[in-house]
C-alpha cells in the first residue's frame, strides 16, 4: 500500500489513469501543480504515466470494495480533486439481443465504480483546504438519449449523470463542487475496447471525421474546471468536435 502524501501540493485522484482521457488528465493536472494519484488496474501502464509526471501509482479496481478502500487509505485525509473517469462501453447489441453480462459489467464499472470511489473519498474531499474539494464525473453524450445498439451504455451513463445531479443537490450546503464533463466523439481506445480489440470496427467509427476530439482536449476541460475559484461551479460541460453538432449527427468527409 502506498503511504499517504505529505506534499504541500493539492492532491488529485484520477481513476482510469492508465490510458486515454485518464492519462491525459493526470498529465494536465500535474502541469497545473497537482500531485496526482494515478489509479487503474494496469500497473505497467500506470507506472509509465506516473513516472512521466512525478505522480503516484495506486493499482485499483473500482468494482472491488477492498481495492477502493486501499485507494482511499493511500490518498490520506485530504483530497482536493477526484476525477471519476474509469469506465467504458462493451458491445453494440440491440436490446432484443442484449448481452446482459456486458450490461452488468458496464454498470459495475461506470456507475457503482464511480459511486464506490466517491463515497470512499468524500470525507477527504470535504476536508480540502479552503473548501476546494471537487469531484468530476466523466460521463458521455450517450447520457442524452438512446441510439441503436447503445441501450446498455446510454443507460449507465444516464445513471452516472443522475448521481452527479443528486450529489450536487445533497452537497449544496457543504464545501464540495460537483462537475459533469460530457465528451462527444473522442478518439482513444474506447471503441477498440467496445469491439473487443477489433481494429477495423473501431477505426470505422471515426472514418472520415475530421477534427475528432483527443484525450488531451477533454483533459484541458477538466483542468479548466479544476482551476476555477472555489465559489464557481460548472455543473455540466458538453464537449464535442465541431463536426458533431448532436449525438446522432456527424459530418464525414467523402
Amino acid at each position: 500500500m502506498t503511504a499517504p502524501a505529505t506534499s504541500a501540493r493539492p492532491l488529485a485522484v484520477v481513476t482510469g489513469a492508465s490510458s486515454g482521457i485518464g492519462a491525459a488528465t493526470a498529465r494536465a493536472l500535474a502541469a497545473q501543480g497537482y500531485e496526482v494519484i494515478c489509479a487503474a488496474r494496469r500497473e505497467d501502464r500506470l507506472r509509465e504515466v506516473a513516472d512521466e509526471i512525478g505522480g503516484r501509482v495506486q493499482v485499483c479496481d473500482v468494482t472491488d470494495d477492498g481495492s477502493v478502500a486501499a485507494l482511499a487509505a493511500a490518498a490520506g485525509p485530504r483530497v482536493e480533486l477526484l476525477v471519476n473517469n474509469a469506465g467504458g462501453a462493451l458491445g453494440l447489441s440491440p436490446v432484443a439481443e442484449a448481452d446482459l453480462d456486458n450490461w452488468q459489467r458496464m454498470y459495475d464499472m461506470n456507475v457503482l465504480g464511480a459511486a464506490r470511489v466517491t463515497r470512499a473519498l468524500t470525507p477527504a474531499l470535504l476536508a480540502a483546504d479552503g473548501g476546494r474539494g471537487q469531484v468530476v464525473f466523466v460521463t458521455s453524450v450517450a447520457a442524452d438519449g438512446g441510439y441503436e445498439g447503445g441501450a446498455g451504455y446510454c443507460g449507465v451513463k444516464a445513471a452516472e449523470r443522475s448521481m452527479a445531479q443528486a450529489m450536487r443537490l445533497e452537497m449544496y450546503d457543504r464545501p464540495l463542487r460537483v462537475v459533469e464533463i460530457v465528451p462527444g466523439m473522442v478518439r482513444t481506445d474506447f471503441s477498440l475496447v467496445r469491439f473487443e480489440g477489433d481494429r477495423a470496427r473501431a477505426d470505422a467509427v471515426y472514418a472520415g471525421v475530421e477534427g475528432v476530439l483527443t484525450a488531451e482536449d477533454i483533459a484541458s476541460c477538466i483542468g479548466f474546471v479544476a482551476s476555477l475559484p472555489a465559489h464557481v461551479n460548472i455543473d455540466r460541460m458538453v464537449v464535442r468536435p465541431r463536426v458533431q453538432p448532436a449525438q446522432h449527427k456527424i459530418f464525414r468527409a467523402q
